[in-house]
């Protein structure tokens, strides 16, 4: 079984729009720091996750390091990308751009709620990507026009 780490935007975002359990067909398993679990404050997100027996919440085992990130991300940012690396994790799913460079600069695998979304249609547990990229935006998830045409590309809906 794949190590798979997710941060809270996509977690929020996915459970925003209904799709939180896209993650557990694609992935069986989720892991989240204990940072992550703390900043899934809205709803219903926080009920979704809190009952997910497949999302497993773990403490990162040196805090101590997580200052060497501290200038630059937020604190759940920082447990995944240092959860990853005491778990040898497989895949992390991160959205902020920030995280995203750290996490490759420190060779790990990495995805955002998008590339989930284009493995949820390649694995055939979704039909289209668009309507739940349009769900995402509408419910406050960001995505840049750029992007948008990208995924919708890369999904063969554009």
């Amino acid at each position: 079984m794949r190590k798979v780490i997710a941060n809270t935007t996509p977690l929020i975002a996915l459970a925003g729009i209904g799709q939180l359990d896209l993650l557990r067909k694609l992935y069986t398993e989720i892991t989240i720091p204990r940072a992550v679990n703390h900043e899934i404050i809205s709803e219903p997100a926080r009920t979704l996750v809190s009952a997910a027996d497949w999302i497993r919440v773990e403490n990162v085992l040196v805090p101590a390091g997580k200052s060497a990130f501290s200038s630059r991300l937020h604190s759940g940012e920082i447990e995944v990308i240092m959860l990853a690396q005491e778990k040898t994790a497989d895949l992390l799913i991160i959205d902020d751009n920030a995280a995203k460079k750290t996490a490759k600069y420190l060779g790990l695998t990495v995805t955002g709620t998008m590339g989930v979304l284009l493995k949820a249609k390649k694995e055939g547990f979704v039909p289209e990507v668009k309507p739940l990229l349009e769900a995402l935006m509408k419910d406050g998830l960001y995505v840049s026009p750029t992007v948008q045409n990208y995924v919708l590309e890369q999904a063969g809906e554009e």
